[in-house]
C-alpha cells in the first residue's frame, strides 16, 4: 500500500470499546459489538453465554445428605464383608492338619 493513501479509521476510533478489563487490569481496547457492551472476543459474539434456562445450574444430588449417608453405609458395609471374608479366610487355613484334612 502506498504511503499517500489516507485511511478513513475514524468511525472505528469512535466506536464504542469493549467494557472488559485484560488480565494486566488495563481496559480491553476491541470496539464493542453492534448493540452489546463487549468485544467478539469477550462474549459479544453470536450464541455465547450460558444456555437457556441455565441449564448449567442444574443439581445433581450428590452431595445432598441422604446420598452421603448412604454412600457411607455401604461403606461401612463392604468393610465388614471384606473383614469378614479375612476372618473366614484365617480359620479355614488354621483348621487343616499337615495333610490337608480337617482336624
Amino acid at each position: 500500500m502506498s504511503s499517500d493513501h489516507v485511511r478513513n479509521t475514524s468511525p472505528m476510533q469512535a466506536s464504542r470499546r469493549c467494557g472488559a478489563r485484560a488480565r494486566s487490569g488495563t481496559p480491553c481496547c476491541a470496539p464493542a459489538v453492534r448493540g452489546k457492551s463487549r468485544c467478539r472476543m469477550h462474549g459479544g459474539a453470536a450464541r455465547t453465554g450460558a444456555p437457556p434456562g441455565n441449564r448449567n445450574a442444574r443439581k445433581h444430588g450428590m452431595f445432598t445428605g441422604e446420598a452421603v449417608a448412604e454412600r457411607n453405609n455401604v461403606r461401612t458395609l463392604l468393610d465388614q464383608a471384606g473383614e469378614l471374608l479375612r476372618e473366614l479366610s484365617r480359620q479355614s487355613v488354621g483348621g487343616m492338619t499337615a495333610n490337608g484334612c480337617c482336624a
